[in-house]
């Protein structure tokens, strides 16, 4: 019975590898794969940590195969087509995290493996939003900087849905009263409103590199950060990618220097530590992050996490990776849920019998993108193809693209 069982496993991960690697090649995306491995296999030989995989990528088999990412997507239901749908032609985009503090080596190494002509970072344009705006028109008309100030925190901050100065000002008596009052106040709005939207300044994408398979002055123009020795494309991230340029993300995260560190001054105790053999089972890290002692922990650290943490009580990974997903504005709402289910003062409700397969690992509860995709392949007769455009437009909440799915 043994042999079975691994025999149908095996052929559970031939034909999964089989299916992406058709797409991958259909798409003619296996030199992005390829280049993507070589620079993490540099870094991990230099030993440079790397981030286990982040985002849609971590559902690629083909990319845990090549080392890309750390993680099994069969063992954690992770699904292809949300990183590459054959459904919907679109850029890969793996995010890859490296030591904040040795980045750059990596950068370098791909400079030298492709050519430094080849390699450039990507601009990005700063805009003039509503407060920077008034707060550049303010300086020169010469306006006192206390003015200035209290007028600029007037309008209100919404990163999420920049508010423009039209609304601000519709929205806020204070500043209608204040341009009445004062004709040097609606001199500087006047002007300010013909300039909000207009780019301010150059700068370059906080991680995004090209790539070029020929020198990159014939396919895009280039400027030359000042801060840089490295040249950026003079066009912004949408544009390089209509200019047929692929982008890879290099991102500098801190974590990982943290841990490098901590290893390192542990085996200064004579304690030799792989951080990649860490068990995910130990029930004494569970009962500590029970406690809430988890600051300086990635991403369960904040205080309303470690109160949301002890609430739950988590004593399997599952529990942490349902927490960090259901810790975000709307679905917090399902934490009560989740927490009595998974102690026994209420029952799991999987909605439909044939949900129960898909909703079981989170108590009924559809906490995943991948579940609503499985719910949508199971219920509605979905290819996954299909389930991720249905995923993405629930996501935009877009409408009419709603209204079709319906019909």
């Amino acid at each position: 019975e043994t042999g079975v069982g691994l025999a149908k496993e095996e052929a559970a991960y031939h034909e999964r590898l089989e299916v992406e690697l058709g797409v991958i090649a259909t798409m003619g995306f296996a030199g992005y794969f390829m280049i993507v491995a070589d620079f993490i296999r540099w870094a991990k030989d230099n030993g440079i940590p790397v981030g286990p995989g982040r985002g849609s990528g971590a559902g690629s088999l083909v990319a845990y195969a090549l080392g890309i990412t750390e993680l099994d997507p069969l063992q954690y239901d992770l699904l292809f087509e949300r990183f590459l749908n054959p459904e919907r032609v679109s850029m890969p985009d793996f995010d890859v995290d490296f030591c904040q503090n040795r980045r750059d080596e990596v950068i370098r190494y791909v400079q030298e493996r492709y050519g430094r002509d080849q390699v450039a970072q990507i601009i990005t344009f700063g805009s003039l939003q509503a407060r920077g705006v008034m707060r550049d028109v303010g300086r020169v008309l010469e306006m006192p900087y206390g003015q200035v100030d209290r007028l600029c925190k007037l309008i209100p901050i919404n990163p999420a849905h920049p508010v423009t100065l039209k609304q601000a000002v519709e929205d806020e008596p204070r500043l209608q009263e204040a341009q009445k009052e004062d004709a040097r106040v609606k001199r500087a709005f006047d002007i300010a409103l013909k300039l909000e939207g207009l780019y301010r300044h150059a700068s370059t994408h906080a991680a995004g590199i090209v790539i070029g398979d020929r020198p990159l002055s014939e396919l895009v123009p280039l400027y030359r950060d000042p801060k840089s020795d490295m040249p950026a494309t003079q066009f912004n991230m949408k544009w390089v990618e209509k200019a047929g340029l692929v982008k890879f993300d290099f991102l500098g995260l801190k974590t990982l220097t943290v841990i490098e560190t901590a290893v390192n001054l542990i085996r200064q105790r004579g304690i030799d530590l792989d951080i990649q053999k860490i068990p995910l089972d130990d029930t004494k890290t569970y009962e500590m992050i029970s406690r809430g002692d988890t600051v300086g922990v990635f991403q369960i650290e904040s205080s309303g996490m470690r109160k949301a943490i002890v609430e739950m009580r988590p004593d399997r990974f599952e529990d942490i990776i349902a927490l960090v997903a259901l810790y975000r504005p709307g679905p917090m709402a399902n934490i009560p849920t989740y927490n009595a289910r998974k102690h026994g003062y209420e029952q799991p409700d999987y909605i439909h019998p044939k949900l129960e397969q898909v909703l079981k690992e989170t108590f009924g509860v559809i906490v995943y993108q991948e579940q609503v995709m499985q719910a949508a392949q199971l219920l509605a007769g979905y290819s996954l193809g299909e389930a991720d455009l249905l995923r993405r437009a629930m996501g935009k909440k877009k409408k009419e693209e709603m209204d079709a799915q319906k019909a």
